[in-house]
């Protein structure tokens, strides 16, 4: 056993952290802001039919991830996973690029803040807004990890009160609607080319934003590491957390596609990134319900959301790379521990990518926004496609070595059809994502969204040729049951 195996992380996560955890990183500017730019490109069927096909692969992803998290609760998780149940080089690439995925969506949320906080302080420049977050999320992912789930769950239980208000508002306007005989709940549904905007490039388009709004429900695999009971909690919390999301993403959609046209100027406004909150489909929805201090509200909502979504980040991604140095793929370094158990160095770290969101003060926010959120989308369907990978290759080796289901703490249903689903349709979403500048010759439009493959590529076959590695059999998988007491 090494000296760093001697430190470990603090089991302190309980099952309502580790449901906040994953909502907190899940809902922020994907649902907020974005979903806007789904309805205004596919108009409102394209964009609930694209988060309905997300969000079942979310499921079963999410039934393969409690299978394993279950079995192996790590902060490893995806990392360890590729490692163990396919080959030594997946599992390292995998790892990384969860890293660099999170601490670009990091970046990522603090460009947002900088678009959001023009709207109280036009003539500040956003590099200051930036730094001011930037500080914050360290501080706070600088504390111990119960200070760290007190305040995820502080931060995620006011987008989801403001969630919820929004869907009653939002359900309260269409029932009036039904009730006037003058007026049309299906009026947007079927203007110009709704309810499907655009064809299938517009689907799929629109599902890389969608599934990039889902990114963060994964965490709880993460989390898993930090969290009391593992094998009570996550299976709860696995399924608590893709049905209040699914419910949220899908009620939302259908309220904006309902009662905003697609065709709405200030929707399209919002789909090219003008970057004012007042823009919004939430803001939108308000200013039609006569509501006037809407804008200012949900502006420090999605402040809160960002910040969250933030927050949820740094956590993720810190705990990453501690579990790689600690396991021996990232330098060792970062698996130290300080005396309130938190990987201070892998924090530096992530930080320094995070910083990325400063490149706006040199080549422009939007050019900058559109890049970060091209990679993390990019780098999330990736670690999704590892997880249905992982969890198909452990299920196999499991019973190929005479184990029975029932021995698991939890056992994912629709196998193998659920891991298979989502692989297909992460790869058609992943080489669909934007052939159409490919075939145009617009290779900077190209290198912007497939940038994430072939660095994950690189990595994960340069680690295969440096140590020579191969596919793990299914009878030689170390598959035996996770021992909290012994890690």
């Amino acid at each position: 056993m090494s000296e760093t195996d001697h430190q470990q992380l603090k089991r302190k996560l309980g099952a309502r952290h580790l449901n906040m955890i994953a909502i907190g990183g899940s809902i922020g500017t994907g649902l907020f802001l974005a979903s806007g730019q789904t309805i205004a490109t596919a108009g409102p069927g394209g964009a609930l039919l694209a988060y309905a096909l997300i969000g079942l692969m979310i499921y079963f992803l999410m039934t393969s991830l409690g299978e394993l998290a279950t079995h192996n609760p790590t902060s490893g998780a995806f990392f360890t996973y590729g490692t163990k149940y396919v080959e030594e080089g997946f599992g390292f690439a995998l790892g990384w690029n969860y890293w660099y995925n999170w601490a670009i969506t990091v970046a990522f949320e603090l460009v947002a803040v900088q678009f959001i906080m023009k709207f109280w302080f036009p003539d500040i420049p956003g590099f200051w807004w930036s730094a001011l977050f930037l500080a914050i999320i360290f501080f706070i992912n600088a504390l111990t990890v119960k200070g760290f789930g007190e305040s995820e769950f502080l931060f995620s239980l006011v987008k989801v009160i403001a969630i919820i208000v929004f869907i009653v508002i939002g359900l309260f306007m269409i029932g009036k609607i039904m009730l006037d005989p003058t007026q049309s709940i299906l009026k947007n549904w079927t203007i110009g080319e709704a309810p499907f905007v655009g064809g299938f490039q517009a689907l799929v388009g629109v599902a890389m934003i969608a599934g990039f709004s889902f990114q963060g429900t994964e965490m709880v695999g993460v989390a898993a590491g930090e969290s009391k009971d593992p094998k009570k909690t996550i299976p709860i919390a696995i399924k608590q957390i893709f049905w209040r999301i699914l419910l949220f993403y899908i009620l939302c959609i259908f309220i904006i596609g309902t009662l905003v046209a697609y065709t709405d100027p200030n929707l399209k406004l919002a789909a090219v990134g003008d970057g004012n909150i007042t823009l919004s489909p939430f803001t939108l929805l308000y200013e039609k319900a006569g509501l006037a201090f809407a804008a200012g509200l949900m502006n420090a909502v999605i402040l809160t959301a960002i910040l969250s979504a933030g927050n949820s980040g740094m956590y993720s991604s810190t705990r990453m790379l501690f579990d790689m140095a600690r396991k021996g793929r990232a330098p060792k370094w970062f698996a130290q521990l300080d005396v309130r158990g938190v990987p201070m160095n892998a924090l530096y770290a992530t930080t320094i990518i995070a910083a990325l969101c400063f490149l706006t003060t040199f080549i422009g926010e939007q050019q900058v926004f559109t890049w970060l959120l091209n990679m993390s989308g990019m780098c999330g369907f990736i670690v999704w496609l590892g997880i249905a990978i992982s969890h198909y290759r452990f299920r196999k080796g499991y019973l190929a070595q005479g184990h029975k289901l029932e021995d698991l703490a939890y056992s994912a249903k629709f196998f193998p059809f659920a891991p298979w689903f989502a692989f297909i349709l992460c790869t058609i979403v992943v080489l669909g994502q934007n052939y159409q500048a490919a075939l145009d010759g617009e290779w900077m439009s190209v290198l912007s969204t497939y940038i994430s493959i072939p660095l994950f590529l690189i990595i994960w076959l340069g680690y295969k040729w440096k140590y020579k590695t191969k596919l793990i059999p299914y009878q030689e998988m170390d598959v035996q049951p996770f021992d909290i007491d012994k890690e």
